[in-house]
């Protein structure tokens, strides 16, 4: 467990860890059976966003989340993380089988943002986006969210929406990064850990004021020292937290969902 006293940037700095553990490492560990399905039936696949169907401590389930990659060819196929629009339709294709045939969904959050691409506007990025937040919304499966790295802005909210919303301990969540908050408010990108602090975008701060439900802790000085490690304390509160849903009805998910989020800010 890391020193709780250490600052909101370094935070940030271990959300983004080059050896932090990623939504692939995460399947790979936790999940048995993974079948990826790849492309919205609109445009294309995109490498960004991996989704699909495993087996959960026996359960079937819908996978879905944010995948980097670990060199220079990987990020660049891996899009850095940051999905387009097709991997917003892709996911929603998964999680509407997934609510098809009554099966629980699990999302991976690790993305600087959604791609701000000509290319991504073009195609109805801020439509895709949208529409995942409605439709999530509605669902009538339970939802786990588990914000693993980095959460930044809508393009985190955009698989985001669920019925119990972790964050892993060095993980962040926030509206812009603490270099794009510095550069607009101070024109002084060096100004990012005030920025940080400013944001709140800790998970201790975003628990506090119910944003998030639940801090799970990492291992040593952070998820990066130990994937093995990590991958079962993440396993053991995705267990807890899905047999906290078991017996909620869909109509009473849904209300939940509405009234936590109408909640938010107030």
């Amino acid at each position: 467990m890391l020193d709780k006293d250490i600052n909101a940037f370094e935070r940030v700095k271990l959300a983004r860890h080059p050896d932090r553990p990623y939504t692939l490492d995460y399947i790979e560990t936790i999940f048995e059976d993974f079948v990826e399905l790849k492309g919205d039936r609109r445009f294309a696949d995109d490498p960004a966003m991996v989704c699909g169907f495993a087996r959960f401590h026996g359960l079937s389930v819908g996978v879905i989340g944010q995948q980097k990659g670990r060199d220079t060819k990987q990020r660049r196929h891996r899009n850095f993380g940051m999905p387009k629009p097709e991997g917003y339709r892709k996911a929603m294709r998964v999680m509407n089988l997934a609510e098809k045939f009554n099966r629980p969904i699990f999302s991976f959050i690790d993305t600087p943002g959604a791609y701000p691409g000509i290319d991504a506007e073009e195609r109805g990025q801020a439509e895709a986006i949208a529409n995942n937040l409605l439709e999530m919304a509605k669902l009538d499966v339970r939802v786990i969210v588990t914000i693993i790295g980095e959460g930044g802005s809508g393009g985190a909210l955009g698989i985001g929406i669920g019925d119990r919303v972790l964050m892993l301990e060095n993980a962040i969540y926030s509206v812009i990064s603490p270099e794009g908050c510095a550069a607009i408010l101070w024109k002084d990108a060096s100004q990012s850990s005030l920025a940080a602090e400013a944001l709140g975008l800790t998970a201790n701060n975003l628990q506090r004021l119910g944003i998030v439900d639940e801090v799970v802790m990492e291992p040593g000085a952070g998820a990066h020292t130990s994937h093995l490690e990590a991958a079962k304390l993440l396993d053991q509160a995705l267990w807890k937290n899905l047999e906290s849903l078991k017996a909620v009805t869909p109509a009473e998910l849904q209300a939940r969902r509405y009234s936590k989020l109408r909640a938010i800010g107030q």
